[in-house]
C-alpha cells in the first residue's frame, strides 16, 4: 500500500514532463522533426534529462515495474532523437549502394568463389552428359518449359529462337526467357533461405541451376550455335547468374556458421550470418530486376551477336568493379 502511494505521488509530481516529452516524440515519429517549433526542439533535451532523473529515482525506490518500464521506453525513444544520427531516406539509400552492399558482398568472397565453382561444375557435368546422351536433357530442363529448345529441335528452329525471326511467335520467344527469370529467382531465394541446413540444400540448388544452363548449352552446341547462344543468354545472364551466385554464397555463409559456430551458439551464429546475408539478398533482388530489364529490352531488341556479347562483357565489368573496387573496410 505504501509503495502504491509513493508511486502515485511520484507520478503526480512529474507526469506532466513525461507526457509532454511523449507527445513531442509521437509528433516527430508520425510526421517529422520539422513539424515542431524551435521552442519544442530546444525543450526536448531538458525533458529527456528530467525523464532520466525520474527513471533513476523510480529504480532506486523500487516503484511499480509498469512505471519503470514506461520510463525506460520513453527514455530510449528520446535518446535516439537527442543523440542518434538522423539521416534522410536518400542518404540511407546512397549509403547502401555506396558502401553497405558492396562491403557485404566483399565479405563473402570465399563463399562467392565456392558458389561460382559449384555452378560451373554443374554446368560442365550436365553439358557432357547431354552431349553423350541427349535423353539426359529432360533430367535438367522440364519439357514443358524448354519451349521447343530440346535435342529434337532442328538447327533452323533453334537459330530462330535466338534471333526472333518472324516464323517464331513472340509468345514462344518469351517462354524460355520467362522460365529463366522465375526459375533463377526461385533458386536464389531458396539457396539463401535453405542454407541453414548445413549448406547442403544451397549446394544442390546452385549445382542444379548450373546443370540447367549446361544442358541448354549442349543442345545448341550440337547444332553449332554455341556463340550465338552465349550472346543470347549472357546479355542478361551475367547479371542474373551473378545474383544467384551471391544468393548461394549468402546461404553457404549461414550453413557454415550453423555447422561451425565457434565460440558462439548455433542460433547466435546463424543470426549474425543471416544479417550479413540479408544485406546481400536485398542487392540480389535489385540485380534480378536489372537482369529482367536486360532480358526484356536488350536481348529482344538487339539481334546482333557482337552487340549482345559486348553488353554482356560490359555488364560483367561493371558488376565486378562495383563490388570489388575498394571503397572502405569490409564488414
Amino acid at each position: 500500500m505504501e509503495v502504491s502511494l509513493r508511486s502515485l505521488r511520484f507520478r503526480t509530481e512529474r507526469e506532466a514532463t513525461w507526457q509532454r516529452l511523449d507527445a513531442l516524440l509521437t509528433q516527430i515519429e508520425k510526421r517529422s522533426a520539422r513539424s515542431l517549433s524551435d521552442e519544442d526542439i530546444l525543450a526536448i533535451p531538458g525533458l529527456y534529462r528530467a525523464t532520466l532523473s525520474s527513471l533513476s529515482v523510480a529504480r532506486a525506490t523500487s516503484l511499480d515495474q509498469a512505471l519503470v518500464d514506461y520510463l525506460e521506453a520513453l527514455s530510449a525513444r528520446a535518446y535516439f532523437f537527442v543523440y542518434g544520427t538522423r539521416t534522410t531516406l536518400v542518404q540511407r539509400v546512397g549509403e547502401f549502394f555506396m558502401s553497405t552492399w558492396p562491403n557485404a558482398v566483399r565479405a563473402l568472397w570465399r563463399e562467392t568463389l565456392a558458389s561460382g565453382l559449384i555452378m560451373i561444375a554443374g554446368a560442365i557435368g550436365a553439358f557432357f552428359l547431354v552431349r553423350s546422351d541427349p535423353a539426359f536433357f529432360f533430367s535438367f530442363v522440364p519439357g514443358d518449359l524448354a519451349g521447343g529448345r530440346d535435342p529434337s529441335a532442328t538447327t533452323e528452329a533453334l537459330r530462330a529462337t535466338l534471333h526472333g525471326e518472324e516464323s517464331v511467335e513472340q509468345s514462344q520467344l518469351s517462354v524460355f526467357a520467362t522460365f529463366l527469370f522465375t526459375h533463377n529467382a526461385q533458386i536464389a531465394l531458396f539457396a539463401f533461405a535453405l542454407g541453414i541446413a548445413f549448406c547442403l540444400p544451397s549446394v544442390l540448388l546452385i549445382a542444379y541451376n548450373g546443370c540447367t544452363l549446361g544442358a541448354m548449352y549442349a543442345v545448341f552446341d550440337a547444332h553449332g550455335l554455341t556463340v550465338p547462344f552465349s550472346a543470347w543468354i549472357f546479355v542478361h545472364g551475367v547479371t542474373e547468374l551473378f545474383a544467384i551466385t551471391l544468393a548461394g554464397a549468402a546461404g553457404l555463409r549461414i550453413g557454415w556458421a550453423v555447422a561451425f559456430p565457434g565460440a558462439l551458439t548455433r542460433l547466435r551464429a546463424a543470426e549474425l550470418a543471416g544479417r550479413e546475408g540479408g544485406v546481400v539478398m536485398i542487392g540480389v533482388v535489385i540485380m534480378l530486376f536489372v537482369a529482367g530489364l536486360l532480358e526484356g529490352f536488350a536481348r529482344q531488341q538487339v539481334q546482333d551477336d557482337v552487340v549482345r556479347g559486348a553488353i554482356a562483357v560490359i555488364s560483367g565489368v561493371i558488376w565486378f568493379s562495383y563490388f570489388y573496387a575498394r571503397r572502405g573496410p569490409a564488414r
